[in-house]
């Protein structure tokens, strides 16, 4: 038994959010601050490592015109030093948007937090790769 990891890739901060065994629920764990690539990677490997993650979903920040900026790749320099896993990229377009949408739905203040949208969007990425290959 395994679970998926997802990634919400910023210059600042990643998301992270993990499955459930069943590969059907996306929970949120934590935000890794991104000062130092090193350190966010190894932080990311023991997540996964601990958490039995075979899979690791990273959001990619297409354009609204469905193409790829900086930023995008950015996300897959970051995601390729996640050695001994599979990476499999998924769109993340309006995440942050909604993230916070769900957060305020919630009454929970992220405004001093940034880290929460983040986490919010890890799960939201996670959701569409799950319910894309649960069916």
């Amino acid at each position: 038994m395994y679970k998926v990891m997802a990634l919400d890739i910023g210059t600042k901060r990643i998301g992270v959010a993990l499955s459930d065994f069943l590969l059907v629920t996306a929970s949120g764990h934590s935000c890794i601050e991104r000062t130092n690539d090193d350190d966010a990677v190894t932080q990311i490997l023991k997540i996964a490592k601990d958490n039995h993650v075979e899979k690791i979903i990273a959001g990619i920040p297409y354009n609204m015109d469905g193409t790829q900026g900086a930023q995008a790749d950015d996300c897959k320099n970051f995601a390729a030093k996640l050695k001994g896993y599979e990476v499999i990229f998924e769109d993340e377009r309006l995440t942050s948007s909604e993230a916070e949408e769900n957060l305020r739905a919630k009454k929970i203040d992220f405004r001093k937090n940034k880290g929460l949208v983040d986490i919010e969007s890890a799960c939201i990425i996670l959701e569409q790769y799950l319910s894309r290959n649960n069916k």
